[in-house]
């Protein structure tokens, strides 16, 4: 119908409207916008083009993802175990050299810490925050990794790229065997990632503790994961909701029919949500 075309070609022109960038040693890509400012932080095993579908349906939105450190074009960080902090101070220089002062921030799993740490230490500059299927992380004490941690990188040395995404995207997406298309999107940035970058995310993941860090946050805070997310459960994320002020509660939302990589299998549920909760997040 003219209506469904109508978002397609909507779609079509968004998606062509991303552009890669790198500056101060931070890639990040970008569709532009005159809106609300949404910088978006993937996860461990992704990359920025992970939020393209979700940028194609915030017209007017200026939605920049960055590449992480050690992730893309990004230079690694300079600690070999870093913090959740760590990344954050990333995060502010990424934003300066932006000239970007206040902004909506969207975390998906590993970029929920990332998120957290930031609008725990710069509070003034985040408008809202949202964090989907929650990382919770480790609470661990750097030193020897956990093992569930250490087989990551176990697994990435003796495999490789290509194969440890193979291996590894369908626990990603909901019903993979219908997705196939999809498993494939979320398998080719999966590939990428390299070291130090992803050995450094893996250790900070480790001893990350995104409930500490939302106990005492004061921003607006929603939450949002995937009822079928086998990766970080819906559970989780509802611990990282309880735990956040009254002052800081936004809205807890789950999508059925969708895992954890909810940004790719259910940009359009993702876009609702972020709309309501600028709308109600931000106040005169």
């Amino acid at each position: 119908d003219r209506a469904g075309a109508a978002g397609q070609q909507r779609l079509r022109v968004r998606h062509m409207s991303g552009q890669d960038h790198i500056a101060a040693g931070i890639g990040w890509r970008e569709h532009q916008g005159d809106g609300p400012v949404l910088v978006a932080l993937h996860g461990i095993g992704s990359e920025a083009r992970a939020f393209d579908p979700l940028a194609a349906l915030l017209p007017g939105w200026r939605v920049l993802a960055w590449e992480a450190p050690g992730y893309g074009p990004s230079e690694p960080l300079a600690t070999d175990w870093p913090r959740a902090a760590d990344y954050a101070e990333a995060l502010a220089r990424f934003l300066d050299a932006r000239g970007l002062n206040r902004v909506h921030l969207l975390g998906h799993s590993l970029g929920t810490l990332i998120g957290a740490a930031f609008a725990r230490s710069c509070p003034e500059r985040v408008l809202t925050l949202t964090l989907a299927s929650c990382a919770q992380g480790g609470g661990a004490a750097a030193g020897a990794l956990p093992p569930a941690q250490q087989a990551r990188l176990d697994d990435l040395a003796r495999l490789g790229g290509a194969e440890f995404a193979r291996t590894r995207a369908p626990r990603l997406v909901f019903q993979p065997e219908k997705s196939r298309a999809l498993v494939a999107r979320v398998a080719e940035g999966m590939a990428k990632v390299k070291l130090p970058g992803y050995a450094q995310a893996v250790r900070m993941l480790a001893t990350g503790d995104l409930a500490a860090d939302c106990a005492v946050l004061s921003v607006p805070t929603a939450v949002i994961v995937g009822a079928e997310d086998i990766v970080t459960p819906p559970a989780q994320s509802e611990r990282v909701h309880a735990a956040l002020p009254a002052a800081a509660k936004g809205f807890f939302t789950l999508i059925p029919g969708t895992g954890h990589a909810l940004h790719q299998q259910a940009p359009e549920a993702l876009a609702q949500a972020l709309e309501a909760h600028v709308q109600q997040g931000v106040t005169p």
